[in-house]
C-alpha cells in the first residue's frame, strides 16, 4: 500500500449532485463543520453530474475561500456512477468518503466511520436503519435489491443503496465504473481483498427538491449484478466460464446421440438415425457447445486487450474547479 502514502489529503469527501441548488449550501457548511472538527487534512470534490441549476454557482462561491473545495462539472447528465467515478479518479485522499447531496446523509456520522476505519476495516458502509423514504417505491425495492446483491456477490451488507460509506482508496483507485454499478463498489473492493463492515447511519427526510436518482434505475441495476458476477468470478478467465458451458453442452450432445444410437441398434433397427429428432438435437447442441467454447477464446483475447491498455472513461468533463491549489489548509 506505498501508494497510499504518497496521497496529499488523509480524507476526500465525495458527493455528486444534480439539481440540489437548495441543498447545496446546507449540505457543505455541514461537512465543513465536520472536518474542521476532526483536523485532518481534507478535500471536498462536488461532482457537478449536468445540473441546469444554479448550484455549481453557489459551490463557486465557497470555493473562492476554502482552497479544500474542489468542482468537477460535467458537460451532460452522465448519472450517479459517472459521477462517483469522476470523483475516485480526481481524489487525493487516503481515505474516501461517498454521501448525497441532499441532506439525507449526516455528515456527523463521518468520525463514526473513520473510527471503524481504524479498527482496521478497509470499507465501512452506512445502514439507514430508521430510513425516511417511503416503503413501496423506496424501500421494499431497496430490501429486494440488498437480498439479491448480497446472495449473488458473497458480499452482505444491509443497505447497499446508502451512499455514506468510508473507502481505503488503495482498493479503488484501479477500479472503473460503469452502468449503475456505483452500488457495487463494496463487492468489487471485496473482490480485491478489503476487509468490509457496515454501521447505522442517521437518515434524514429530505426537506428540499425530489429525488434525482430513483427508482427508474431498478431494471439497470439487476442487470449490472450479473455483469458483477461474471466480473468477479470470470473477468480474467472468462475462458473458465464458457469453455464450462460449453462441455457441458457437449456431453448433453453425446448423451443423447448415444440414446438414439442405443435405441437403433437394439430396439428398432428399421429406423434411419439422420431421421430421428433426437438426433438432430444432439447435432444442435453439438455446435451450441463449439460456440461457447470460440466465445471463450474470443473473450479471453478481449480480457487481455482489456488489462493490458487503457480504458476509456465514461464521461467527459467540462470543467475543473481547484485543483491547481497547493496543499491542504484544513
Amino acid at each position: 500500500m506505498e501508494a497510499i502514502l504518497e496521497k496529499k489529503y488523509v480524507l476526500s469527501i465525495l458527493i455528486p449532485f444534480y439539481n440540489e441548488e437548495e441543498n447545496l449550501e446546507e449540505n457543505y457548511l455541514n461537512i465543513r463543520g465536520v472536518l474542521n472538527a476532526l483536523k485532518k487534512p481534507s478535500e471536498i470534490i462536488y461532482v457537478n453530474d449536468g445540473s441546469t441549476d444554479k448550484g455549481l454557482d453557489v459551490l463557486k462561491g465557497f470555493a473562492q475561500n476554502d482552497p479544500d473545495l474542489k468542482i468537477i462539472s460535467f458537460s451532460r447528465n452522465f448519472g450517479q456512477t459517472a459521477a462517483m467515478e469522476a470523483a475516485f479518479k480526481q481524489a487525493d485522499g487516503q481515505i474516501y468518503i461517498t454521501l448525497d447531496a441532499d441532506n439525507q446523509n449526516d455528515p456527523a456520522d463521518i468520525p463514526r466511520l473513520l473510527v471503524k476505519m481504524e479498527e482496521g476495516f478497509d470499507v465501512v458502509s452506512g445502514w439507514r436503519k430508521k430510513r425516511k423514504d417511503g416503503f413501496f417505491f423506496r424501500r421494499l425495492p431497496s430490501i429486494i435489491a440488498n437480498y439479491l446483491i448480497s446472495r449473488v456477490t458473497g458480499v452482505a451488507l444491509k443497505d447497499y443503496g446508502c451512499t455514506l460509506k468510508a473507502y481505503n482508496s488503495y482498493y479503488l483507485d484501479q477500479v472503473h465504473l460503469y452502468g449503475e454499478m456505483h452500488r457495487f463498489i463494496p463487492a468489487y473492493a471485496k473482490y480485491a481483498g478489503a476487509k468490509i463492515t457496515e454501521i447505522p447511519v442517521g437518515h434524514h427526510p429530505r426537506k428540499k427538491g425530489t429525488s434525482k436518482y430513483g427508482i427508474g434505475r431498478t431494471f439497470k441495476v439487476l442487470l449490472d449484478l450479473i455483469t458483477v458476477k461474471f466480473l468477479g468470478d470470470y473477468a480474467t478467465k472468462p475462458l473458465y466460464y464458457f469453455g464450462g458451458l460449453g462441455a457441458f453442452f457437449c456431453l448433453v450432445s453425446v448423451a443423447i446421440a448415444s440414446y438414439v444410437f442405443y435405441q437403433k441398434y437394439f430396439f428398432e433397427p428399421s429406423i434411419m438415425v439422420h431421421k430421428n429428432p433426437l438426433f438432430i438435437i444432439s447435432l444442435f447442441i453439438f455446435m451450441t457447445s463449439v460456440v461457447l467454447i470460440m466465445m471463450g477464446l474470443l473473450a479471453e483475447l478481449l480480457m487481455r486487450t482489456y488489462h493490458e491498455s487503457q480504458g476509456k472513461k465514461p464521461y467527459r468533463i467540462k470543467e475543473r474547479i481547484g485543483f491547481n491549489k497547493t496543499g491542504p489548509t484544513s
